[in-house]
């Protein structure tokens, strides 16, 4: 007997929303009964663009029961941006739980609510069609879905993707697939959390440090380059993020003064002080 939680019980005995809107701005559906699972999630926008109205018809356990009901729920009184951010444990969490072997109901209502917003912003079909190579053949799970839930959710092991997904909970034909893909995917995320340690966290400037850079930049990698063509530059004023300067020597009337600023004075600046900042010549 699965242990779930009070809020989980109330969803699947009572379930809110059921049914379908006949006249839907958004209809999503995802799964089949072949597979054991298969939820319709249909919404309503009022004038404002929010979801004034969901309803759902599934077919499966308690906890794809609860999942839908506690999504439809949730997701009204919201616009479609503000859905789009509800994910599959936001769901859980909403039910206080779910044992982990039904996590992948969770994942089920996500990915209809996907495709139901999907069908309203482009017309096209709600259903939620399967895309790359087919791993797990006895439940149609796609090396894909098995990468975003991975990802989405920080899975680590073969047993947790099949807690989320259902892949290899069939004939385990497919485990080594899976464990596959959650080893190429954990090299994916590592690199990228190296990447990004090792970009320094940016910080607001205040006017004197990002004058003060400014004036080192120009020093050490804009003066020197310029003075080589017989040319020189001057830091005029500093208005916010407007850097106003003056070019001097050859560069003051050279034919592509303009080119100098932005690709050379404005492109040092942004790299050293701040991807924010635009350069302007001196106007008379």
């Amino acid at each position: 007997m699965w242990n779930y939680s009070e809020k989980v019980m109330d969803h699947f005995r009572n379930p809110r929303n059921v049914g379908a809107i006949e006249d839907a701005d958004g209809v999503g559906e995802v799964g089949s009964m072949a597979c054991g699972d298969a939820l319709k999630l249909t919404f309503k926008l009022d004038k404002e663009g929010k979801i004034a109205d969901a309803k759902f018809q599934t077919f499966g356990c308690a906890s794809a029961i609860a999942s839908s009901s506690a999504l439809t729920e949730m997701i009204k009184g919201l616009t479609l941006d503000e859905a789009e951010r509800v994910t599959n444990q936001d769901i859980a969490e909403y039910l206080g739980g779910l044992p982990e072997q039904k996590m992948h109901c969770s994942v089920m209502g996500r990915e209809a609510l996907d495709g139901a917003i999907a069908n309203y912003r482009t017309g096209k079909s709600g259903r939620v069609m399967l895309e790359g190579k087919v791993v797990c053949t006895c439940f149609g799970v796609t090396e894909e879905e098995i990468e975003r839930v991975v990802r989405d959710n920080s899975l680590v092991s073969v047993e947790e993707v099949t807690n989320y997904t259902k892949a290899g909970g069939g004939c385990g034909g497919c485990k080594g697939d899976i464990q596959r893909i959650l080893e190429s995917v954990r090299i994916e995320m590592t690199s990228k959390e190296q990447a990004d340690e090792a970009t320094p966290p940016s910080k607001k400037l205040t006017n004197i440090e990002k004058l003060r850079l400014i004036e080192q930049t120009i020093e050490r990698e804009i003066r020197p380059a310029l003075k080589r063509d017989g040319g020189d530059i001057e830091l005029v004023d500093l208005i916010g993020d407007r850097v106003i300067v003056a070019l001097r020597g050859m560069c003051a009337n050279c034919q592509v003064a303009q080119y100098t600023l932005k690709d050379v004075v404005e492109a040092k600046l942004r790299e050293f002080v701040s991807v924010n900042l635009v350069v302007e010549g001196e106007t008379d």
